[in-house]
């Protein structure tokens, strides 16, 4: 299959190009920069210049393959509504050259879109007034293409896609430690988070684009980790006291309010419809030994 990727110069998108050749299917993948072009190059893919912006060279991506993955997702936080709406528009463009074709269309969204308190399923509805409700309008775009003849697909990635050189949430955490001293969890850091390593998602998008079938919503995390066993490792290795925050002290101790009330989250998923469906079985280190034995701290 040959295969347009967006994102495949990004932290989880090199080892999702390196699976999918290794399977035999070729990859053209959206480079902005001369530096994405390179990495893509380096991984055996063919890069394609454009932007998540350049609505054209994303048709015309999509439209010399054989099936499109869509993992990249841009713009500032501060701004939710932009990125929602960059997101939708994309993913507008590129399953609209896939109508009527059959072709595989997967989509990249996170667990965060799920309601809190609650341990969720793929079958579950996500919160549209949750914390990452910017996310779902991209999702039900993707998924109206099922109905369009696509085989259109969603897969919800864990918010800690672990694994060397990462410097997502866990990153952000260790770097906090280490800035302030201490390795902190909010109340009684009893709150679930999501995790998958990024060579078992890598795993998951290709399972994805060969056999997800049209209209399937795919939990991407293996586990679901509680925050203070996260918190009480990285205190451990980095020789720090570990504490727990009040929600207003966490405000003030991470990186942003915003970021405070991401690490105080409880929203734990389950994959285990995704497994069953896809035959995917997580095998790579948990988070935790991740943290312990990798190259986090």
């Amino acid at each position: 299959m040959h295969v347009f990727v967006t994102g495949g110069s990004g932290l989880t998108g090199p080892a999702v190009v390196a699976e999918l050749i290794r399977a035999g299917h070729t990859v053209t993948g959206l480079a902005r920069s001369d530096a994405a072009a390179a990495r893509l190059e380096s991984l055996g893919a063919v890069p394609h210049r454009g932007s998540l912006d350049d609505l054209d060279s994303l048709r015309g991506g999509a439209e010399a393959a054989d099936g499109v993955l869509h993992m990249a997702f841009g713009g500032d936080f501060a701004d939710p509504d932009d990125m929602m709406r960059r997101d939708r528009a994309a993913i507008e463009a590129l399953g609209g050259v896939l109508e009527h074709t059959g072709k595989p269309f997967v989509s990249t969204s996170g667990t965060l879109v799920m309601p809190a308190g609650q341990e969720s399923t793929e079958r579950d509805e996500p919160d549209r007034s949750g914390l990452a409700a910017f996310r779902i309008a991209g999702e039900r775009a993707c998924l109206g293409f099922a109905d369009r003849g696509v085989r259109a697909s969603v897969v919800r990635l864990a918010p800690s896609v672990h694994g060397p050189g990462d410097h997502g949430f866990i990153g952000m955490l260790v770097d906090t430690a280490r800035k302030t001293g201490k390795s902190a969890y909010v109340g009684n850091g009893g709150n679930r988070w999501p995790a998958v390593h990024r060579l078992d998602a890598a795993v998951l998008f290709r399972l994805a684009l060969e056999k997800a079938p049209a209209g399937s919503v795919l939990h991407g995390t293996a586990e679901n980790v509680p925050f203070r066993g996260i918190a009480e490792t990285i205190g451990r290795g980095l020789g720090l006291p570990v504490v727990s925050l009040t929600p207003d002290e966490a405000a003030g101790h991470y990186a942003s309010p915003f970021m405070a009330t991401v690490y105080g989250f409880d929203a734990p998923v389950s994959s285990a419809l995704t497994q069953e469906l896809l035959g995917w079985s997580p095998t790579q280190p948990a988070l935790l030994d991740d943290i312990e034995h990798g190259d986090y701290l």
